[in-house]
Order: structure tokens, then sequence, then C-alpha cells
């Protein structure tokens, strides 16, 4: 049985892993990832991989996911939480180990993870949204990536008379400067929601107004893309107890689901695309 690898590069971590045909994980690495130096990020990258010893050798393809810009053929235009720019990650892969490879956004290697390997993997469609520090969204149809747009969290939405993109208002970071155009401060979303759930009457004010900001994108969304399900991960969704149930009410006939892979969908979707590719 063959193997592809697998990266998940963060603006923390860099994992790499073998993986099978059945999506089982046959060895895995992971070194803090460098920043600020894009040579020695590249190189860590390398010697991360090779930390996996010698079944690299059985590799037919690569495929990792980065949270950042990417061109069709896996150039990177930049890695904000990594601070650099111009980074080749495709080519010098394809240069040092001399297997095909491929780089995609890491909402793209996500919704790939859990339209073919999670507990949604049977539905027709699936939209994957990230809401941590930023908005984070990829479209996949029958296991394979769809018009998907990770661009989706800068759409622009009206406020107070004025237009925002979206992500600067009902992300971790917008949620704050949503409080603050409110004249609530607040340290981020754990401290929004203990607000709102504490039925501090501002908190909650800006609390509903954030339900319906994001409920309508979720609408205009689904009216344009039509998917099966949305899936929802990221930093907020870790106070999920204090909005989901609300938020998926809002949003209906938009259909809001939790990802099934948690952390594990963007190194198995990875995975997922090296396999597509190896198969061509």
């Amino acid at each position: 049985m063959g193997l592809v690898l697998a990266l998940d590069i963060g603006g923390t971590n860099t994992r790499a892993a073998l993986v099978d045909e059945g999506y089982r994980i046959k060895g895995i690495e992971i070194r803090p990832t460098l920043r600020g130096d894009k040579d020695a990020f590249l190189s860590n990258i390398r010697k991360t991989i090779e930390m996996l010893g010698d079944d690299v050798e059985e590799v037919k393809a690569i495929a990792g996911g980065v949270p950042g810009r990417v061109r069709h053929d896996g150039f990177v235009y930049a890695l904000p939480n990594v601070g650099i720019t111009d980074i080749p990650i495709a080519s010098y892969l394809e240069k040092e180990f001399g297997r095909p490879s491929y780089v995609i956004n890491d909402a793209e290697a996500a919704v790939l993870g859990e339209a073919n390997i999670g507990s949604f993997k049977d539905l027709e469609s699936l939209f994957f949204v990230t809401i941590s520090t930023g908005v984070g969204a990829a479209l996949a149809r029958k296991g394979r990536l769809l018009s998907s747009s990770y661009e989706a969290g800068h759409t622009l939405v009206e406020y107070h008379g004025k237009l925002y993109e979206l992500e600067h208002l009902c992300s971790g970071e917008g949620i704050k400067r949503l409080a603050a155009l409110n004249g609530l401060h607040v340290d981020g979303a754990r401290d929004f929601f203990e607000l709102a759930t504490g039925g501090v009457p501002l908190a909650l004010r800006v609390y509903h107004d954030w339900i319906k900001l994001l409920s309508t994108w979720f609408k205009m969304l689904n009216a344009t893309f039509e998917p099966t399900a949305f899936v929802l991960t990221g930093g907020v969704m870790k106070s999920e107890d204090a909005f989901f149930g609300e938020l998926r009410k809002a949003a209906a006939p938009a259909r809001l689901e939790k990802c099934a892979l948690g952390q594990e969908a963007g190194l198995l979707g990875a995975a997922a695309y090296a396999w597509q590719m190896a198969r061509k």
C-alpha cells in the first residue's frame, strides 16, 4: 500500500504525516514553525519531513495546507501569522523530495478532510467555516474543492450605517471591535459571551447584533452556493454553548453543524488532496 505525505503548516506548529489510502496516519512529526525568515521556514518544513524516516521514499505525492493566500501552482503570496511573503512551498518540496507537491489554503484542506473522512463525508456538498482570529471558508462538492473562497470572510456587511468586512465584526478579534463600536470593552470572545450569558444588557444587545450579522451572512452563502450543510470550527466555537443553538435557528434554512474531525481536519484534508492528485 502506498503513502502520501500531508502537511499542516500553522503559525505555531508545522505537522507532517505519512497517510495511507485508508487515511490511517502511519507516522507523524511536529516541530515549531519558524517565523520571520523564509529560508529558515522552508528548511524547517524539510527537516520535519525528514524526521519521518525512510518511509518518505514510498510517498506518491505531497500536499499541505497553509494559513494564507495560495496561487494555483502552490506559490504562497503571504503567511501573515508567520511574517513572510512570496514563498514557493510547492516547488521547494518538489525539488527537495522529487515528488509531485501541492499547497492549498488551510480552510480548503479542512473542508476536504470533513468531506472525505469525517461524519459528513456522504453529504453532497459541504461548506467549511472557521471563526477564529479571522473568518475562513471553503466549499467541497462530492469530496472535491468547488468554487471555494477562503476570502468569504471579507464579505462587506452594513452596520450602523457603515460598511465593514464581516470578519472585522464577527471573528474572534472582530467581536472586540463590534463591542467597542457600542461602547463595550471586552478582552476577547470568551469574555464577551460570559457577559452576554450573564445578562449584561449592553452585552446582550451587541450579542444579538452579532447573531444577526453572522446568520445573515450564512443565509447569503446558503442562497448562493446551496451546500447540504455548513461545518463550523475555530476559536470562537469554544464558546458554542453560549450561542450555537440560537445561531442555528437564526441562520435557517442554512444547516449549521460542528466540525467532526477537530484539529485533524487540516492534516487529513491535505492527505485527501494528495491522494486525489496522485490518482489523476
